[in-house]
């Protein structure tokens, strides 16, 4: 790394100069394109982030910036902790874990820098946690740019570092992606490309194991189960599993083309997206709880074992392939998009061969056998999104998808000043896991056309918005603030219960979301507020703590005759008690609880960034509290968060 930095140094220096020393190429020429832009039938682009407000804070280091409980180490397994509607309809794999760490072909940037374009970025934490990125862009002629972009992101175990396992190494993240942009010189017709590999492997710990072994007076032994709060000794707690480990590969070819026929107005695009994930599970040392069980016996950590009693080998395969072929166009006053989509999907999936009443085989590739019969869909989609503008100060949107002939998402907006208000319906079937899934600890069956068939879930969502900058108090203080307020009400929702599995709550569910963001400056010294309070989020399906804060308070200045601009400042993360989600690790599913209460709590950090010309860096002590009220917190139950430690990071643009 030392040496990379080393070597980047003069030419970071350089960046690109004219006869007269003057930096013709930088950030302010760097504009970052997206296919969201490409679709509104624009290639303007945005100027290239340089700013310091995301770069410390650890959520914005991921593609999934919202809040998200997950197993309290980078790269575990992860889930949103707030509610999310959902607007994926038809034939879904089901196994988001770890969404959080992979690209989303449709959101990859794309640069246009005139100049060819670099950038690398380093974290690391003392407890072991690190993301590594490099990015190379490049214009091979005017209208013609590739790049690449490769990503690690990897993480030592926090809990029983000194017991029997894989090393210390906990999680190992690669993302390798080639990219790139065309367009005609005449700018009729674009293209974007991206083809992408994703590799995860991370070793399970299934928790910590609250049971120890005490001496007795009379010199034998028994058990006796630890609270909670004395589990807060990381890495000499113990844990249940010491031989498991999740695998999931993704890979992904993507393009997106338009076609401009009739000026703005009319543009055709087509979108060709395939892509294949592949998720493995393996534990190959179960320990029998009772020996003399033969029927279903039990073995310690996962529920009664159905096909193999020496080890795990669970594996899934998703393919998918989609067209979509589509028209769009916008004025000044008018906008529109209207599209049809044909998906191709199969689903196979593998275990091992049961060995409960036979002599035990081994657990190489040839003892597996087909879990579910391989399933193939073929679905269709129509939709579409109509917007009515009217000098920026009145807005219309209507906005769905159908999926011939059983889902769909309806969405309508009204913006008039400040304020809006959104209407969202929606009605999709459960996932393809929900729906089926053979496997050595779990198997259920809810298949369409069956008795046990699961019903479509429904969705009706009110959202009133509000946003605007409140007035100045003096010369030098600005503040903005946002606010809105939700009615959500679910109907047959399918979720994971208290025993691992898919069940339907017939019942309707109810929430109230309300959220607020205030940011001001009061000259160098800003403050930056936000809250979510959630109320009806501890019901069969659903755990949601009821209020979720983060706040900041920075100082801002230069240094260095203003060579250098830094902020120093203080973050606190807060979250009231809630029973969260238990998490699978076989089944890669987060599943109902209501034995273990996580606890409210705080997680303060400070933190010193700096930007030097092309330079990011910052230096942080996260989790600086911890002792004063508890000397830890959980993420999911036995599941600890990072105790204290220090992090630091660099990112390095080069121009040129």
């Amino acid at each position: 790394m030392l040496l990379l930095m080393g070597l980047a140094a003069p030419a970071a220096r350089a960046q690109v100069l004219d006869d007269s020393t003057k930096v013709v190429y930088g950030p302010k020429t760097t504009r970052v394109i997206y296919e969201a832009e490409v679709l509104r039938d624009s290639t303007g682009g945005t100027p290239l982030d340089t700013t310091l407000t995301h770069f410390p804070q650890d959520r914005f280091w991921m593609h999934d910036t919202t809040f998200q409980q997950d197993l309290g180490a980078v790269g575990t397994a992860s889930r949103p902790l707030l509610y999310q509607p959902n607007l994926q309809l038809g034939a879904r794999f089901g196994r988001d874990v770890f969404n959080k760490y992979a690209h989303d072909a449709s959101q990859v940037p794309y640069y246009d820098s005139r100049s060819p374009f670099s950038f690398f970025r380093y974290i690391q934490s003392g407890a072991g946690e690190q993301v590594f990125e490099f990015n190379y862009s490049r214009s091979l002629k005017k209208n013609f740019s590739v790049g690449f972009n490769y990503e690690r992101i990897a993480s030592n175990k926090v809990l029983a570092t000194s017991g029997a396992g894989f090393g210390k190494g906990l999680v190992e993240h690669s993302n390798l992606m080639l990219y790139g942009r065309l367009q005609s010189e005449s700018e009729r017709y674009h293209l974007l490309f991206n083809i992408g590999n994703a590799r995860h492997s991370g070793v399970e710990q299934g928790g910590i194991w609250p049971v120890r072994t005490r001496e007795l007076p009379d010199g034998g032994t028994d058990s006796v189960t630890i609270a909670p709060n004395q589990l807060f000794n990381y890495g000499a707690e113990r844990v249940y599993l010491t031989k498991a480990i999740n695998t999931e590969h993704r890979d992904e070819l993507y393009f997106t083309q338009t076609y401009r026929l009739l000026g703005r107005g009319l543009t055709v695009y087509h979108t060709f997206d395939a892509k294949r994930q592949y998720n493995s599970y393996s534990d190959q040392a179960l320990q029998r709880l009772n020996s003399a069980e033969v029927y279903y016996p039990r073995v310690l950590f996962y529920p009664r074992v159905l096909r193999n009693t020496t080890a795990i080998l669970d594996r899934a395969e998703f393919r998918q392939v989609e067209n979509t072929f589509g028209v769009l166009g916008r004025t000044d006053v008018v906008e529109y998009r209207l599209y049809g989509r044909l998906r191709n999907a199969s689903l196979a999936t593998k275990t091992l061969y049961v060995n409960q009443f036979r002599p035990v085989r081994a657990t190489t590739g040839d003892s597996l056998v087909q879990g579910a019969p391989t399933r193939t869909f073929t679905q269709a989609f129509v939709g579409g999104t109509v917007a009515f503008n009217y000098h920026k100060i009145y807005a219309v949107e209507a906005a769905g998808e159908y999926k011939l002939f059983d889902e769909y998402w309806l969405r309508a907006s009204v913006r008039t000043g400040p304020l809006s208000v959104e209407a969202l319906r929606s009605s999709y079937s459960p996932t393809l896991t929900q729906q089926e899934l053979v496997g050595n600890n779990y198997e259920w069956h809810h298949l369409p056309g069956t008795a046990t068939e699961f019903s479509n879930t429904s969705s009706t969502q009110l959202t009133g918005r509000l946003r605007f900058r409140l007035p100045d108090f003096g010369r030098f203080t600005q503040q903005h603030f946002e606010g809105s307020a939700s009615l959500v009400n679910l109907a047959n929702l399918v979720y994971y219960n208290t025993a691992g599995m898919p069940e339907q709550e017939t019942a309707a569910k109810d929430l109230q979301i309300v959220h607020a963001r205030h940011q001001v400056h009061f000259g160098r010294v800003g403050f930056d507020n936000q809250a979510t309070y959630t109320r009806g989020g501890d019901v069969n399906g659903i755990r949601i703590p009821n209020l979720v804060t983060n706040s900041r308070v920075f100082y801002e200045s230069y240094i260095f005759r203003k060579a250098m601009f830094t902020q120093t400042g203080i973050q606190v993360y807060y979250q009231s008690r809630y029973r969260a989600f238990d998490y699978s690790p076989s089944t890669q599913q987060f599943y109902q609880q209501d034995h273990f209460t996580i606890t409210n709590h705080a997680v303060a950090d400070v933190f010193f960034s700096a930007d030097i010309k092309a330079v990011s860096v910052f230096l942080k002590m996260a989790y600086i509290n911890q002792g004063i009220i508890s000397n830890g917190y959980f993420t999911t139950p036995f599941y600890t968060g990072y105790p204290r430690r220090f992090q630091f990071g660099v990112r390095w643009n080069f121009f040129n």
